[in-house]
């Protein structure tokens, strides 16, 4: 009976990417790592690692080493959107640029073997006009223009307006 007393413990599930969990992808090489990836990230993978992303991924680690326990690490900005997820940049938050600003990305282990650049989008979603107005072709101006006013339209008194024969 005392077990209907207290509420069930809560179990999480443990993540796995294509059937290997998550400690077993940290201890793995890149080698190993790479053959697990589809195939755009594995062409990437096998043409060579530059220096750039080398270079995120030492500051991400320096980030990560200077925060203390159950804190989330210092943003590390940077424009490689082309940069492929490894399982190494888990728990890391990367700021990607969007070309205007620098999106916020905290690294979760789902997003392994996604590019950066899905999780910034480039463009503001657009909003469609009001509900309701069905093609009745009822143009509501923003604000009134500067001239024009009271059926005037902004021409001088000299000129008439009608016909010409």
């Amino acid at each position: 009976m005392a077990d209907e007393d207290q509420p069930k413990k809560r179990t999480f599930r443990k993540f796995s990417y294509r059937g290997i969990d998550l400690d077993k992808l940290l201890d793995m090489s890149n080698q190993d790592l790479m053959e697990l990836f589809r195939a755009r990230q594995r062409r990437k993978f096998s043409r060579g690692i530059k220096r750039a992303p080398i270079t995120l991924l030492k500051k991400l680690r320096k980030s990560k080493r200077e925060t203390s326990y159950g804190e989330k690490p210092e943003a590390v900005k940077t424009h490689l959107r082309n940069m492929v997820i490894v399982p190494e940049m888990i728990g890391s938050v990367v700021g990607v640029y969007n070309g205007k600003q620098f999106i916020n990305v905290e690294i979760k282990p789902e997003m392994i073997g996604h590019y950066l650049a899905e999780f910034s989008i480039t463009y503001k979603p657009i909003k469609h006009g009001r509900a309701g107005m069905a093609g009745k072709g009822a143009f509501i101006p923003l604000k009134e223009p500067s001239g024009i006013r009271d059926g005037a339209q902004g021409l001088p008194e000299s000129v008439e307006v009608g016909n010409r024969g």
